[in-house]
């Protein structure tokens, strides 16, 4: 993304450490995004707040929903004050709780189903962040991106109970990073996230993360089941137990891969949990820094967090 015109004088000094850290370079590159951000759960109001704070741009809301006891238990940007709703979508009132983070970012709502925007609506954004959407909008959000003639990273963000998993495309994504005592430039392509999770699992190492594969049954199973994500509950464990093993048996994966009790926690404890929302909101928020900015080696291509064990792992799920 080019850096465009040089920082204002209330810029520089608003984040002047934030400049002393990754250099004013990087700082005017986040002055001049845009971003979209669609689903505001728990996980990706951390990331709002985080991004807004480091200074981007403009940022994009996008969530119709009206508030809900599950939406108030881990989204801090929805006022306690239950007559302030007045009717009001979860993005207009998670809106103006942000603009008060930073009032040089400007921050606005876009009304509609993220699924009925076309690939133009898109290149207005450098950034993409969507969560809580079914795997048919995953693919084809991400698809409207990859048609534009300029690069928009893409990201999807869920959580479920207490583990979290991040996807990453940057496409063919070029950046800057020190190497003893000079800086080299480096390149990384991704795959689509359709091509992604099309690889065999068997062609997969076999120690990658259980919640990779876990995640994708949970997925298909909303899919086959036409249910809006988190839509489950845990008398869907029979089914979602003979779906893993259709799946593991097309894939030729020992089931052991993706136990039972792990399934168990992410169908019957949909809610999120909000101390997994800080930490994975964090990290989403540090990767969509270091690709705006160009600099710092990214993740590639998938991030699962757990909080049983307290490991966060990064997973290169492609063909390269």
């Amino acid at each position: 993304m080019d850096g465009g015109e040089e920082l204002t004088e209330q810029e520089t000094a608003l984040y002047d450490r934030q400049i002393r850290v990754w250099g004013v370079d990087a700082q005017r590159r986040l002055s001049k995004s845009h971003i979209l951000v669609s689903g505001l759960k728990g996980t990706v109001v951390e990331f709002c707040k985080n991004i807004v704070l480091a200074g981007v741009g403009s940022l994009t809301l996008n969530d119709d929903r009206e508030v809900t006891e599950e939406a108030l238990a881990a989204n801090f940007l929805i006022p306690a004050d239950e007559n302030v709703f007045d009717g009001r979508s979860i993005a207009e009132l998670c809106c103006d709780s942000l603009k008060d983070f930073n009032p040089m970012v400007r921050v606005s709502v876009q009304k509609g189903d993220l699924s009925s925007f076309d690939a133009d609506f898109f290149d207005k954004f450098n950034v993409v962040v969507i969560s809580c959407c079914s795997l048919a909008t995953k693919r084809l959000v991400n698809e409207s991106c990859r048609k534009l003639l300029k690069r928009v990273a893409f990201y999807t963000v869920d959580c479920r109970d207490s583990c979290g998993e991040i996807f990453v495309d940057l496409q063919n994504y070029t950046y800057s990073k020190k190497k003893l005592d000079e800086t080299v430039e480096c390149q990384l392509k991704y795959p689509s996230f359709e091509e992604a999770i099309a690889i065999p699992w068997r062609s997969l190492p076999k120690r990658v993360s259980k919640l990779y594969f876990a995640m994708r049954v949970v997925e298909r199973f909303e899919e086959v089941e036409k249910r809006k994500p988190g839509e489950t509950s845990i008398s869907d464990l029979s089914n979602v137990l003979k779906l893993r093993k259709e799946l593991c048996l097309a894939h030729s994966l020992n089931e052991s891969q993706i136990p039972d009790a792990l399934l168990e926690r992410l169908i019957a404890v949909t809610r999120e949990f909000p101390p997994v929302c800080a930490v994975v909101g964090g990290i989403l928020g540090q990767e969509v820094i270091k690709a705006l900015s160009g600099k710092g080696d990214p993740l590639k291509n998938f991030f699962f967090y757990d909080a049983v064990d307290g490991k966060g792992v990064v997973e290169d799920i492609s063909n390269s």
